[in-house]
């Protein structure tokens, strides 16, 4: 057979390719549509009227304009181990996408061989030596295979859908833990900043307390004291060394967990501006709540998995509907060299098969009902992410508006009590009240700067985790690598 009579041999399976060609228009299962989630006006505790403009526009270090903390972010970015192992996922999910895809073209494969046979003489058929002087066959061999399966029903395009929108829900992923990575390093180093002013403020009235003691010591060597007044003032002074040592030990542990974040050992971690010298920002606008389902990396990527589970019904519905295979191949066998490409050497085969189920003791109605309730649970869990994304912008801010209230209410009085603790050392220098009055002056003093320590770190973190809320805005997206093309449609 020569070539030409090859190929008019095969133009009817060539027709039935065609035929399948067309036909893989049809995808069956349902086109996805976002659900209706019915997003509120406006977040609750949000103050005026809800606008566009959210904290997210603005970057971080326009925020708080720390240099410190902007290179620890810039450092976490590039060494954090779990944005690594997230970035990791990105390329996993990628590489199974184009997997995906692979499988809507045809599989084509070349193979080139040679083999040698030596036969048995006294075998079956026998081959005496007389008539068979060479019991010994080589032979050369050149094939080229084709398979390809006609996706007649969609069933591989909405499977190369659902690996698309798998790889996408991963990018979001990876965007989340950013996110939450430079939420958690901003808030560790506010905590920190929070430590530091806790610090100063107990090693400040240290001094006090200690300067208090040896005042009333050496009042008792005048004889102008009692045991009782110098005692208490040391009582006092302990109570004051013993917060020391506590503070000391969160800032260690503060720090060795900034330092996990950073993606190196335990260490001391560089400071940058002060709690009490960081300006927050006067107004904290929170945007449109319709605008969350867009930014917040968890939403989205709830959404894209909700697109996945929508792919995979088709996939399972496809199932009911026949498969059509295509296979082929063509190639050239020769027991020499010199007749390895001639037409004489030419083999080829070609074949096309139908596959409908038809019985299956229901697996595949089972597999559809099953891919319908995985739809079902991602339906919910997108809501629930939509919800919880609305909750977390209310909590952060009610959280910044109360804390600014509490922190003014304590603001004054820490002012009321300095002056009261001169006030009460005035009336006991002149003998107008006991030292009772100045102990217990100097331990709300302390008490008090505490407190407006600790809310001034909270303000700082309360913004954080606001910015965290809204679905980041820490630093522009850069991607991972090249995104695959999407899902192929016909």
């Amino acid at each position: 057979m020569n070539t030409r009579s090859l190929f008019r041999t095969i133009r009817v399976p060539a027709a039935v390719v065609a035929l399948g060609l067309t036909a893989a228009g049809c995808t069956v299962g349902p086109n996805y549509e976002r659900p209706k989630l019915d997003p509120p006006v406006q977040f609750r505790g949000q103050a005026g009227q809800a606008a566009a403009e959210s904290l997210v526009d603005a970057t971080w270090w326009q925020v708080y304009q720390d240099e410190v903390l902007a290179g620890l972010i810039r450092e976490g970015i590039a060494n954090n181990l779990d944005l690594r192992a997230a970035s990791a996922r990105v390329v996993e999910s990628r590489a199974l996408a184009g997997v995906a895809k692979s499988y809507l073209y045809p599989d084509i494969g070349v193979g080139f061989g040679v083999s040698g046979e030596q036969r048995s003489r006294v075998g079956d058929p026998k081959m005496p030596k007389d008539q068979f002087p060479d019991r010994t066959y080589n032979n050369w061999a050149l094939n080229g295979s084709l398979s390809w399966e006609i996706d007649l029903f969609g069933r591989l395009r909405r499977n190369n859908e659902a690996a698309f929108a798998q790889y996408l829900a991963s990018e979001e992923g990876r965007r989340a833990v950013l996110i939450t990575l430079v939420g958690d390093i901003a808030s560790t180093y506010f905590y920190i900043r929070e430590l530091d002013l806790q610090l100063d403020i107990a090693r400040r009235t240290l001094k006090i307390n200690d300067d208090t003691v040896t005042y009333y010591a050496n009042r008792l060597q005048g004889g102008v004291s009692n045991r009782l007044e110098l005692d208490q003032a040391k009582a006092n002074r302990a109570v004051t060394a013993s917060a020391i040592p506590d503070i000391e030990r969160q800032i260690a542990i503060a720090e060795n967990a900034l330092s996990v974040l950073l993606g190196r050992p335990p260490g001391n971690i560089t400071r940058g501006t002060t709690a009490a010298d960081r300006v927050l920002p006067p107004n904290v606008p929170a945007g449109l709540p319709a605008q969350l389902l867009e930014r917040r990396p968890d939403v989205v990527q709830a959404e894209q998995l909700l697109v996945a589970a929508n792919a995979n019904i088709g996939v399972a519905k496809a199932l009911f509907y026949p498969t059509i295979s295509l296979t082929g191949s063509l190639g050239a066998v020769s027991s020499s060299l010199s007749d390895f490409l001639t037409p004489e050497s030419l083999v080829w085969s070609l074949g096309a098969g139908l596959f409908q189920p038809i019985f299956n003791g229901g697996r595949i109605r089972r597999n559809y009902e099953a891919a319908v309730a995985r739809y079902d649970i991602a339906l919910t869990q997108y809501q629930k992410a939509a919800l919880n994304g609305y909750r977390e912008v209310a909590d952060s801010l009610v959280t910044i508006q109360k804390l600014a209230e509490r922190r003014t209410e304590i603001e004054t009085g820490v002012e009321a009590l300095r002056d009261a603790t001169q006030l009460s050392r005035a009336r006991y220098d002149t003998g107008l009240s006991s030292y009772l009055e100045v102990l217990i002056a100097d331990q709300q003093l302390f008490s008090q700067e505490i407190q407006l320590a600790q809310v001034k770190g909270s303000q700082n973190r309360a913004v954080a985790q606001l910015y965290r809320a809204l679905g980041g805005g820490w630093q522009p997206e850069q991607p991972t690598s090249a995104p695959p093309p999407g899902p192929v449609r016909q």
